[in-house]
């Protein structure tokens, strides 16, 4: 694990800038590169759309396939009490402010930092999330209008100390993500009293968060981008536009290179 490194940029005006961009590669006959990631813990971000739930099933097949044992979370969520947090922050019925917002995800992710990540860490488990602190500092924090600070300070108390070996942030444009996740179900009508169960397949493409505006869809973006600059060591920014194998490829060549030596 690296390090704790909880920079962000302020208010971010980057372009894509250096990205992973498809090409041929050989890579994904490699299993060493697999190997390698038994314990570490790589977190997968990017806006919805953005395909990264396809690739981290991707990487769960390929690293299973040579014996590492991988362990996946989501947030919100992951654990019992995560669940029961998500049901809140993804029902479109919710009221809350945004302070409330952040610090409910910020509560999920405690408890699944503590109850499954370190201890999958300490099991030489490969852990794989689904988003972590990053989605905080674009959605609540560039998004939302939260200070940075703010989210900083609470996030060193969620993750006791806990940081990513490598974020992989899956980038489309505002225009290709919001092509992607048009006709998803909406929830409007859903009641009040609906349960956590019942929310489980919920995606934020669902949820309130979405329905913001295409003002708060482009801070978030431009967030992601500013991160991957501010701190690559610990950010890999990869063109997500492509079909789902290019896309995969690119995956593959990004962790081969950070995790295996030449």
């Amino acid at each position: 694990m690296t390090a704790v490194d909880y920079r962000e940029s302020g208010a971010p005006t980057a372009t894509l800038g250096p990205v992973s961009q498809a090409s041929p590669s050989n890579t994904n006959s490699n299993d060493a590169w697999p190997r390698a990631l038994a314990g570490k813990f790589l977190v997968f971000e990017g806006p919805d759309g953005s395909g990264k739930s396809t690739q981290m099933k991707r990487l769960t097949e390929a690293c299973q396939a040579v014996g590492v044992q991988v362990t996946t979370v989501r947030e919100p969520g992951g654990t019992s009490v995560g669940e029961q947090i998500r049901s809140v922050l993804l029902d479109p019925s919710s009221e809350m402010t945004l302070h409330c917002e952040m610090l409910l995800y910020m509560a999920s992710r405690a408890q699944l930092v503590e109850e499954t990540v370190r201890p999958a860490l300490a099991s030489g488990h490969l852990v794989i999330a689904d988003r972590f602190l990053t989605s905080t500092f674009a959605y609540q924090g560039a998004g939302g209008g939260l200070l940075a600070e703010d989210i900083k300070a609470v996030g060193r108390v969620a993750t006791l100390g806990l940081s990513p070996d490598l974020v992989l942030i899956y980038y489309v444009d505002v225009d290709t993500a919001t092509a992607r996740t048009r006709g998803v179900p909406a929830t409007t009508g859903k009641k009040k009293s609906a349960t956590a169960e019942a929310l489980r397949g919920v995606t934020l493409f669902d949820d309130r968060i979405e329905r913001r505006s295409d003002e708060f869809r482009r801070r978030v973006h431009e967030s992601y981008l500013a991160q991957a600059k501010a701190d690559p060591a610990h950010h890999e920014l990869l063109d997500a536009k492509g079909n789902a194998e290019q896309v995969w490829d690119l995956t593959a060549r990004a962790l081969c290179a950070r995790f295996t030596k030449p």
